[in-house]
């Protein structure tokens, strides 16, 4: 009993986190239609304070929004005897679909090495890659491709000095997301830094779901495969019969 009141009394006296973040977002949802062609998120929040807190290091502020992560499967292509052709394939074990981060300054020099490590918020941190050392010599290659790869298609996005922060207090930032999302939770997380630590950290949910027809499409062809391909194959006889009509009147 005497061990359990001193550990209480030992978190009572701990000291509250001197700035914490209070944010919101534009919307928590994402509707995917057949007609998509992206959208944009509005993050936005204020920093709560209990005391006033150490300023001898600038305030800084770090968001991320993560998309469902999945494994991926990474090739390399060689020229052999004229002609290019696959010679290595790794296996990346988790890779986010999408992933931004955006910041009120340059990454490196507002998050260190160490809390970059223990909360993944860098793009190449958040890419779970253990397994590809066992596969090929240079792993680092195949993770570095992903990645050029998926900013080239704007699935990963570095957003330095994209967050307008005034006053040390409000803060907010835009993050565009393109037509090409993979469908499920995209994780949110914003983090308060001073001097390269994280010193609070806020984490969130914006779901991303396909509705309307591109909904009952994407249901059809997974849950009753039969019955969508021959409803695709009656609409293109139907389409082809249609077109050969059309150019048969023009003839006349």
């Amino acid at each position: 009993m005497r061990i359990i009141l001193l550990c209480l009394a030992v978190v009572i006296a701990l000291p509250a986190a001197a700035e914490q973040v209070v944010a919101g977002l534009s919307r928590d949802e994402v509707a995917i239609t057949a007609n998509f062609d992206g959208s944009d998120i509005l993050i936005y929040g204020a920093v709560k304070r209990d005391r006033e807190p150490d300023q001898s290091e600038p305030l800084h502020v770090i968001i991320t929004v993560a998309g469902p992560s999945e494994p991926v499967t990474v090739r390399k292509k060689d020229k052999r005897y004229g002609i290019w052709v696959n010679t290595e394939a790794a296996e990346v074990d988790l890779a986010p679909s999408f992933y931004a981060v955006a910041t009120t300054a340059p990454l490196q020099e507002i998050l260190s090495f160490t809390e970059d490590l223990r909360h993944h918020v860098s793009i190449p941190k958040a890419i779970r890659a253990v397994g590809v050392t066992d596969m090929v010599q240079h792993p680092r290659d195949f993770t570095n491709a992903l990645i050029r790869i998926r900013t080239n298609a704007n699935l990963y996005q570095y957003l330095n000095a994209a967050i307008d922060l005034r006053d040390d207090t409000l803060f907010s930032t835009q993050i565009d997301l393109p037509a090409n999302l993979v469908e499920g939770p995209y994780r949110t997380s914003i983090f308060l830094t001073r001097g390269g630590t994280v010193v609070d950290r806020f984490d969130t949910v914006i779901d991303v779901n396909k509705v309307g027809l591109e909904r009952w499409i994407y249901d059809l062809a997974h849950n009753q495969p039969l019955i969508y391909g021959i409803l695709s194959l009656t609409i293109a006889i139907a389409a082809g019969w249609g077109a050969s009509a059309i150019f048969r009147v023009i003839r006349i």
